[in-house]
């Protein structure tokens, strides 16, 4: 049977290891299992069991600390991720080979691990050489992304990541229950955006002729691919949580593979749920 892999995605301070925390939990309580892997060597502290810690590898602040190697905070988490690159057997091992894992993986917020650093396309493909079927799960922060060009910048990264990884992704805009109810309803329009709409509303801001045509140029190569939407998370919201995780679920097939069972004599609800009908039915609403 095929193992389940998120990669938890996003920049610094995007909600990543939230995410997490909020999806184990909303997840157990589905009755299925999940595990949660750090993959953050500067991660300071969660409050979630993990079955595998980078840091019992490698740390930043030994790297940082490592008198021939003299990294700061940026150049020694890089050289974090290349040296776990170059270890994935330690990875294999603390993983092992249980057979229908689904596995999220909470990953560092460098940015460019996810742009044009190869260390998290090979991670991707030794996932998939381990029967992994792999998700990006690309996080931004709502609360910068009700202005038009912080929006556009927040879609290009998670556009490249896309393009780099090459794997099925879902684009989710986090903290939503940290916005105000006029912030709420203002990020509405970023959920499904109309970029040509967007440029209008924004034209009086941009004074320099070239720029307005570099922003004209970016909004026609996301409108034309029609590659990124996003999904909102609302922590504190169990149906919304549940939307983002039966998106997920659908992307990498997760359920195809089950029996379904007769329900208990009293149930209401079948046993296991049809994860393509409830995609149906959440699109089409």
């Amino acid at each position: 049977m095929p193992r389940y892999a998120q990669l938890v995605m996003g920049p610094a301070g995007s909600g990543k290891s939230t995410y997490c925390s909020t999806m184990t939990q909303h997840v157990e309580a589905l009755n299925r299992s999940v595990q949660v892997v750090n993959l953050d060597p500067a991660a300071e502290h969660f409050d979630y069991p993990v079955m595998a810690d980078i840091r019992e590898l490698i740390q930043v602040d030994d790297v940082m600390e490592d008198d021939s190697l003299r990294f700061g905070p940026n150049g020694g988490l890089v050289f974090c991720m290349e040296y776990f690159a170059n270890n994935f057997d330690w990875l294999e091992e603390s993983l092992g080979h249980v057979e229908d894992d689904y596995i999220l993986f909470d990953c560092p917020g460098q940015i460019e691990l996810y742009t044009h650093l190869p260390v998290m396309r090979q991670l991707v493909e030794q996932l998939q050489q381990w029967e992994f079927r792999v998700c990006g799960v690309f996080l931004v922060d709502s609360q910068f992304m009700v202005e038009s060009f912080k929006f556009i910048s927040g879609v290009m990264a998670a556009l490249s990541a896309m393009v780099s990884l090459e794997i099925p992704q879902v684009n989710i805009m986090t903290k939503m229950d940290l916005l105000s109810p006029k912030a709420k309803k203002e990020i509405e329009k970023y959920l499904d955006p109309d970029m040509y709409s967007m440029m209008e509303d924004s034209s009086h801001t941009i004074r320099s002729t070239k720029f307005k045509k570099l922003t004209k140029a970016i909004c026609d190569l996301i409108d034309d691919y029609s590659m990124v939407r996003f999904l909102p998370f609302d922590r504190t919201d169990e149906e919304g949580i549940n939307i983002v995780l039966q998106h997920i679920d659908f992307s990498i097939q997760y359920g195809e593979d089950l029996e379904v069972k007769e329900p208990k004599e009293g149930d209401e609800e079948p046993a296991n749920l049809n994860y393509d009908e409830i995609f149906q039915d959440t699109s089409g609403s």
